[in-house]
């Protein structure tokens, strides 16, 4: 007798069905064994289904215009903007000086912070808004970016369920239960329903971020990415340079100046003829003042703390000589010197430029520019003693440390041709007002006017452009294409778990199975790992979408409050850390560097948490019982 496939299968499971699970099952390996780049496998699902028949050609190309993938481009402009005005770069630096040193406080602050708006604004924005400051805080502090991201994107997605307008399952709950409570009044004995208010899920949602950020402050070391910065955040020199200039000036140190300390001015010091040492910072007063290009008249007084350049040994000797005690790393000058906000790079002086003829000391180098000389490359020879005394010739090459923010400043200039190319950009700290305005106006339309949240950001984005913050080319450049991509090809995966009927197969059959095993406490255990899985793979408000009625006529029938069983769905649906499926997972999984088994190890835990506080939570607060 012919082999017949549809007899065989289980009575309700189709061919459909199982090329869902068949694709699902490809997406899973292909992340864990990193056979192609996460955005390939994007491209491959986009294409995969529409070519199997599991979805239509427009819903295999929707995730491209839906409201989360709109979304990230929106916000990923609008931080940019915030990022490039000089907004961030404040919110970094509170951060740093709570945290200090300490990573764990770092940590910590960030992924509160970002939870806290998370709970009024979509986690994906507030995710996608922090990026920028948490890279720079990470390249100041020298704290490898992939200890810091997931504690962020976990916390982002948790804070959405403190409030009702935190998370698309919670701002659809009132409406999809009090749909099922009109469409059953006998079921409900005809009471009216009562709406969840704007707080009604706090107590849960602020016990999960509590429980968050003691499971990555106690277990972060275990579960978190163990890697290392890619280069010493006090190394300034790549390794062209190191070659051409040596390691003379190769290191930024920070040094402190005992309080008996002589005050002198620098020449008298003769730092650079005797170390090679050139002091490019000076921090006064605990660090209410700075000189960041001091010349030769300026003093070093009592109590300063001086960063200079230079190598490790002769700075050892400048501090022994002097009396000075070296810091391991940067302090108090890292917002200052570290190599996010500053560096050396390279420059060759053209035959047209002013500079020709004269020295350095001659044209006010330092204070016209506003950046340090450290080298002369001249004839194969390399110059480091009175550089700023000799004559300069056209084709002369200087190795110079300063912000690269005046670097951009001086290209613009027919001075000096850079022969690398220049980290970060000009700020333009006058448009900020511009740049807030822009942010407010998105989320008063998002949360004032309940205007859809894509069209919100990107009127946002859009005025960011419009008013001059940023070009268009700019926003253009800002955007992940990596994340786009990955976001725009698992959003047809869910859509086909919900057309072919996949998800509801599984949650109709689990539920049949341990149907005589239901009382109020197993059935939340089971809505809640119900949901949880499927916002793994579908997203989570389809999850909300299928598993609201479904929770809520179990709950009936197991005599428990089918409101608290809607919440849970609701809730649930944001406990998805195991896979980089959800947005804030995708987004930062190109910045961090991250590896599917790294969601899987930090996640696992996460997950398992997370049903724990919840389900102590609904019995401690909303009175369920076993």
């Amino acid at each position: 007798m012919p082999f017949d496939l549809l007899t065989a299968l289980p009575p309700g499971l189709t061919p459909q069905m199982l090329a869902v699970y068949g694709f699902l099952v490809c997406v899973i390996v292909m992340f864990a064994a990193d056979l192609v780049r996460v955005d390939m496998v994007g491209l491959l699902v986009m294409v995969g289904l529409p070519l199997a028949g599991l979805v239509t050609p427009a819903e295999a190309i929707s995730g491209l215009s839906s409201n989360a993938v709109v979304s990230i481009i929106a916000v990923i402009i609008i931080g940019h903007g915030l990022d490039r005005t000089g907004v961030m770069n404040q919110v970094a630096a509170w951060i740093i000086k709570l945290s200090g040193s300490s990573q764990k406080r770092m940590m910590t602050l960030v992924a509160g912070t970002v939870a806290l708006i998370s709970s009024f604004m979509q986690n994906i924005g507030a995710a996608a808004l922090f990026l920028p400051a948490v890279n720079r805080m990470c390249r100041q502090l020298n704290v490898p970016i992939s200890q810091v991201l997931i504690p962020m994107g976990y916390a982002a997605v948790i804070g959405g369920c403190i409030t009702l307008v935190g998370s698309s399952p919670l701002i659809l709950l009132n409406d999809l239960a009090g749909s099922w409570w009109s469409a059953n009044p006998d079921l409900v004995a005809r009471q009216p329903f009562d709406p969840f208010s704007l707080f009604s899920v706090a107590p849960v949602g602020i016990a999960l971020v509590l429980a968050a950020l003691v499971y990555f402050i106690v277990l972060g070391h275990w579960v978190l990415p163990k890697c290392t910065p890619v280069a010493d955040a006090c190394t300034l020199l790549n390794h062209d340079l190191e070659c051409t200039y040596g390691r003379e000036v190769s290191k930024v140190f920070e040094l402190k100046v005992p309080a008996d300390f002589y005050t002198r001015r620098l020449e008298e010091l003769e730092l650079r003829p005797k170390y090679h040492a050139t002091v490019v910072c000076i921090s006064k007063r605990s660090g209410r003042y700075r000189v960041t290009e001091p010349g030769r008249a300026d003093v070093i007084e009592p109590n300063d703390v001086v960063g200079i350049v230079g190598n490790e040994e002769h700075a050892q000797d400048l501090a022994k000589d002097l009396g000075w005690t070296m810091r391991p790393g940067l302090n108090e000058l890292s917002g200052v010197l570290s190599v996010d906000h500053a560096g050396i790079t390279e420059a060759i002086v053209t035959p047209r430029s002013e500079l020709v003829g004269k020295t350095f000391h001659e044209y006010g180098f330092r204070k016209k520019l506003r950046v340090n000389p450290l080298a002369l490359y001249r004839q194969n020879q390399v110059i480091l003693e009175n550089i700023s005394e000799i004559k300069i010739q056209p084709g002369d090459a200087f190795l110079l440390h300063g912000e690269w923010e005046k670097f951009h400043l001086i290209r613009q200039k027919p001075l000096l041709a850079f022969t690398e190319h220049l980290k970060g950009e000009i700020l333009h700290p006058e448009n900020a007002g511009k740049a807030l305005a822009c942010l407010a106006l998105a989320l008063v339309m998002a949360l004032g006017f309940n205007i859809q949240l894509s069209i919100s950001l990107l009127t946002g984005a859009v005025a960011m452009v419009l008013t001059r913050v940023m070009t268009l080319d700019q926003a253009y450049q800002s955007v992940d294409w990596m994340t786009v991509f990955l976001l725009a090809g698992l959003i047809p995966l869910g859509i086909a778990f919900e057309k072919t009927g996949a998800a509801g197969f599984l949650a109709s059959g689990l539920t049949l199975l341990l149907h005589d095993f239901l009382t109020p406490v197993t059935l939340f255990l089971l809505v809640g790992a119900l949901t949880s899985a499927f916002t793994l793979f579908v997203s989570n408000i389809g999850a909300t979408v299928l598993m609201i009625p479904l929770a809520m006529n179990m709950a009936v029938q197991c005599q428990a409050d089918p409101r608290i069983a809607a919440m849970l769905v609701a809730i649930a649906a944001s406990n998805t850390f195991i896979l980089p499926t959800h947005q804030v997972n995708a987004l930062i999984m190109r910045p961090g560097g991250y590896r599917v088994k790294d969601y899987v190890r930090a996640g696992t835990g996460m997950t398992i948490i997370f049903m724990a506080v919840v389900m102590v939570m609904l019995w401690g607060f909303y009175g369920i019982s076993a």
